[in-house]
């Protein structure tokens, strides 16, 4: 009797502490029922507008951004006004924004479109820098509070196409890019180059062939005013027959070096500026960035190759507008 009593005592504190448990568990959940009738709208939606942009950071930091394109120094890959997404995991996403980045197996290969930071790009602070970045981030590319005094916004990120690789010599000649890649002994013209290679993408040119005579008079011109000398009336028409508001800078500047080193013969500094004009050479662990609009397009050819450390991440798709949707080629 003893054992059944003892037996029946356990069950009895079994099912009082049981419903002990229970009894609080309906209780905090009471509790916190109450609780959220009584929080304010506005703290519960800015609860959720918290945690929504938190998720949109996290994926805009480490996988894919939201960019907007600045010009048309890509047309026909990218039109000014596109509205793309970046691939940023692809050769490893920054820690912060503008902080350090995470180690990738995965290089940009040639041809790649990539963005990267502006090497022009002056920095206000990195308070500032962050702020603009999640700003930008939070937005989808619809609001950049980075703008000069005014009012327009500062480029801060480029998107180029990665055209020479680390060991390439480029060549301009006319307009026409040839690359020496490394370890090669012969120059190959660019666009025969990526006919053969099958890659799709169109390299848009503004300068014809046949006014180039009158782009390199208005270097020549330029020369004779270096020199204090009135241009010959000839070469001044012909110079002004150029008609066209953008130009092959290289193939004018050549121009004119030449013809001041044929006047100062002696004089070692126009002989290498003229070797330098439409010369480059990409050092180890750097990218030539290019943009497809040859002719209006400040890419490397003005502010010099890119470290591949600094390539933020790769274009994957156009999302706007809606006629334009399709992969990043």
């Amino acid at each position: 009797m003893n054992g059944n009593h003892g037996g029946a005592s356990f069950l009895d504190r079994l099912q009082v502490m049981t419903e002990s448990v229970l009894t609080r568990r309906r209780a905090v959940r009471r509790i916190k029922k109450e609780k959220q009738r009584k929080k304010n709208p506005l703290l519960d939606w800015l609860e959720a507008f918290i945690w929504a942009a938190g998720v949109v950071l996290l994926i805009n930091q480490y996988l894919f951004q939201a960019y907007q394109i600045p010009s048309g120094s890509m047309i026909d890959t990218l039109l000014e006004q596109d509205r793309i997404f970046v691939n940023k995991l692809i050769y490893g996403p920054e820690l912060l924004p503008g902080v350090g980045k995470f180690p990738s197996p995965i290089k940009p290969k040639r041809e790649d479109v990539i963005i990267f930071e502006s090497p022009e790009y002056f920095s206000q602070g990195p308070l500032f820098d962050v702020a603009q970045r999640i700003i930008y981030m939070l937005t989808l590319s619809q609001v950049d509070i980075d703008r000069d005094p005014g009012g327009n916004v500062r480029v801060h990120f480029l998107i180029k196409r990665a055209a020479g690789m680390e060991g390439d010599q480029i060549q301009s000649r006319r307009g026409e890019l040839y690359f020496r890649f490394a370890g090669e002994d012969r120059w190959v013209n660019e666009g025969e180059y990526l006919a053969q290679r099958g890659f799709t993408h169109r390299l848009t040119r503004l300068v014809e062939e046949d006014q180039y005579p009158a782009l390199e008079a208005m270097g020549k011109t330029e020369a004779y005013m270096d020199l204090g000398l009135s241009p010959p009336a000839e070469l001044m028409q012909r110079a002004a027959s150029y008609g066209l508001r953008y130009g092959d800078v290289f193939a004018r500047q050549r121009a004119r070096y030449a013809f001041i080193r044929g006047a100062y013969p002696q004089d070692q500094r126009y002989r290498e500026q003229a070797a330098r004009q439409g010369n480059w050479y990409v050092p180890e662990g750097r990218i030539m960035p290019l943009g497809d609009n040859r002719d209006n397009s400040h890419d490397g050819r003005f502010f010099g190759t890119v470290k591949i450390s600094k390539i933020l991440g790769r274009g994957a798709l156009k999302y706007w507008p809606p006629g334009r949707i399709g992969m990043i080629r």
